[in-house]
C-alpha cells in the first residue's frame, strides 16, 4: 500500500466539496442584494427576484454539471491513476477542466447579482 497514493486520490473529492462553497459565496451575495433592494414596505421588485433567482439557478446548474463531470471523470482517473500513476497530471487537468463549468456559473451569477435593476416591473 502506499499512502502518498492515497492522499492524492482524494484530489476530486476534495474539488467536488469545493463546488458548495461556490453555492456559498453566490447565496451570501444575493442576500445582501436582496436586504439592498427591498423596499420600504418589505417588497422586493420583480425584475429583482427574478435575476436572482436566475443567478441561483445559473450556480446551481453549473455546479450539478460540474460535479457530474468531476464525478465521472474522477472516477475513472483515479483507477487510472492507480494502474500508471505517471498519469496524475493527465487527471489534474481534466478535473480542474471540470471545475472551470463551476466557475464560469458562479461568475454569471455574481454578475447577475451585482447589477443593480432601474426597472420597474408592476403588475
Amino acid at each position: 500500500m502506499r499512502p502518498a497514493a492515497g492522499m492524492k486520490n482524494s484530489l476530486p473529492v476534495i474539488l467536488a466539496g469545493v463546488l458548495g462553497m461556490y453555492g456559498l459565496v453566490v447565496s451570501v451575495s444575493i442576500m445582501i442584494a436582496l436586504t439592498a433592494a427591498t423596499s420600504s414596505d418589505g417588497l422586493v421588485p420583480l425584475y429583482d427576484g427574478f435575476a436572482h433567482l436566475g443567478a441561483g439557478l445559473s450556480c446551481g446548474f453549473s455546479a450539478l454539471a460540474a460535479g457530474i463531470a468531476i464525478g465521472v471523470a474522477g472516477d475513472a482517473a483515479v483507477r487510472a491513476v492507480a494502474r500508471q500513476p505517471r498519469l496524475y497530471v493527465t487527471m489534474l487537468l481534466i478535473l480542474v477542466f471540470s471545475e472551470a463549468l463551476a466557475i464560469y456559473g458562479t461568475i454569471i451569477s455574481l454578475m447577475i447579482t451585482v447589477n443593480p435593476s432601474n426597472i420597474d416591473c408592476q403588475f
